[in-house]
């Protein structure tokens, strides 16, 4: 089969730094900086994301999503970090890399979330801009896809930032909050490979 995984698990660091955020993939610790971040930026983050399981701000939940999240990566299917203002390490958002495929394909989904009072200050950029060197450079990935709501408008300021070329429209492609959403579909290609293909 094509799309079967052809390259070893990369050896990943558990943090990565850039000009203004640090990624660092969850511990146990975080539970109380996330849920409270989370339970502030609920009302902001809701009509973005699905809808929250009942349990959704518990440690037990939070426990499961991190283990979860370091079980992808081990495998090299998925690339979770919390989001860090560099001069204080205090948790601004979350970045993660979802749904990695290797073989013909070596691509990867793009999603982030920001707390309330986070917003325009630079951090999503650069943690985005740090995530994607870090797919490139580390993982060697060839193509990161996004996807976000046409009203979202800042998320679509990240992702133009960032390079990604909007490149198509999916009406109903995720159900969010609910409800079944239309989404934009975005694109970027590793800047050293594009224009390189046959």
């Amino acid at each position: 089969m094509a799309f079967l995984r052809s390259s070893p698990v990369p050896d990943v660091p558990s943090t990565l730094r850039g000009e203004r955020v640090i990624l660092r993939m969850p511990q146990i610790a975080d539970y109380g900086p996330w849920a409270e971040l989370r339970a502030e930026s609920r009302t902001h983050l809701q009509p973005w994301e699905p809808t929250w399981p009942r349990d959704d701000l518990t440690k037990a939940a939070f426990k499961r999503r991190a283990k979860h999240h370091h079980r992808e990566a081990r495998a090299d299917q998925g690339y979770a970090f919390l989001v860090l203002d560099a001069i204080d390490e205090h948790l601004v958002g979350g970045v993660a890399l979802t749904n990695v495929q290797r073989g013909v394909t070596q691509s990867a989904s793009l999603g982030y979330w920001l707390g309330r009072g986070e917003t325009g200050r630079g951090f999503m950029t650069d943690a985005v801009r740090t995530i994607l060197h870090f797919s490139f450079s580390v993982l060697h990935l060839h193509r990161i896809e996004a996807a976000t709501q046409p009203s979202n408008t800042a998320s679509i300021r990240v992702l133009e930032r960032c390079g990604f070329v909007r490149e198509g429209y999916a009406r109903d492609y995720l159900r969010i909050d609910g409800v079944w959403r239309d989404h934009f579909l975005f694109g970027l290609i590793d800047p050293t490979e594009a224009g390189g293909g046959a």
